[in-house]
């Protein structure tokens, strides 16, 4: 999850979120369309100027405003795309957007998981390339995290389930991915109080040193400072505002970019990684 990035599927927050209402969607107070668009090309130029292709997915004024967050809707595998199925109601129209841009892409489809089952992206983590742990809770079911292995064991990768708290609520999200954020195959930043246990157990098992986020930072940005893209191993894309955080990771060897993303990243729950959907590492 932190090789070379090559290639990746993202969507304008500009027609995404140009009607989004901030209740409707869960957003915060700091939320602002054209502030959150201009941040989100911030974020396009940082993504390009690492050497990576940019897929759009689509332009169409659909009202999806969740649908800026690609990497969601589907998940990756060396062997296609797996189409997901979303925890979040008004984001069930979004998968079918990623079949059609991977059709188009020339990327094939392994599988689909269906209802009620149901799995997010973002709790999808690869410990390697044989594999896959996913977070149990209000995005994603034992249903659809049983669809998974049953998509991947033919193919020798081993899911592993594992439980995440509810902390602030089934409104709100925590994804397994916002209490770890992989920077390279051996390291990852995480928020270690919020770890599944078992999950930490197996990450120092693997040999995958843990540089720790800073605890009022994670607070503060609720989880968002700790949400990282690796563009390459050690090479990160991070929210700007968070300099005790961007410290750790300096200190364990890895390049921060940062950008200003209060109106997009901070007000509506989603941070660099879940702004891309990366289709290609080498």
């Amino acid at each position: 999850m932190a090789g070379p990035l090559k290639r990746v599927l993202m969507r304008s927050s500009k027609s995404a979120m140009r009607h989004a209402k901030a209740q409707e969607w869960h957003y915060g107070p700091g939320f602002d369309p054209q502030k959150a668009a201009a941040q989100h090309e911030q974020l396009t130029s940082l993504v390009a100027a690492s050497g990576a292709e940019i897929e759009w997915l689509t332009d169409a004024d659909d009202g999806l405003a969740d649908s800026v967050f690609t990497h969601d809707p589907s998940l990756m595998t060396d062997h296609g795309a797996i189409i997901l199925s979303m925890g979040k109601a008004l984001r069930q129209p979004e998968p079918g957007l990623h079949e059609i841009a991977y059709r188009r892409m020339g990327i094939p489809i392994l599988g689909r998981i269906d209802g009620p089952g149901q799995v997010e992206g973002g709790d999808c983590v690869w410990v390697d390339a044989n594999t896959l742990a996913v977070g149990r809770g209000v995005r994603t079911n034992q249903d659809g995290i049983q669809q998974l292995s049953n998509l991947l064991s033919p193919k020798g990768i081993s899911v592993f389930g594992f439980d995440l708290p509810l902390w602030h609520g089934e409104e709100a999200c925590l994804h397994l991915m916002s209490v770890i954020s992989p920077l390279a195959d051996d390291l990852a930043l995480v928020y270690a109080p919020l770890l599944p246990a078992a999950f930490y157990q197996l990450l120092r098992a693997r040999g995958i040193k843990l540089v720790e986020g800073d605890a009022d930072e994670f607070f503060a940005s609720n989880g968002l400072s700790l949400n990282v893209l690796p563009t390459a191993p050690r090479q990160v894309i991070a929210v700007a505002g968070f300099p005790r955080t961007a410290a750790a990771m300096q200190a364990a060897g890895c390049a921060v970019s940062t950008f200003e993303a209060d109106a997009l990243c901070i007000a509506c729950e989603g941070g660099p990684t879940c702004l891309t959907r990366p289709v290609l590492r080498q």
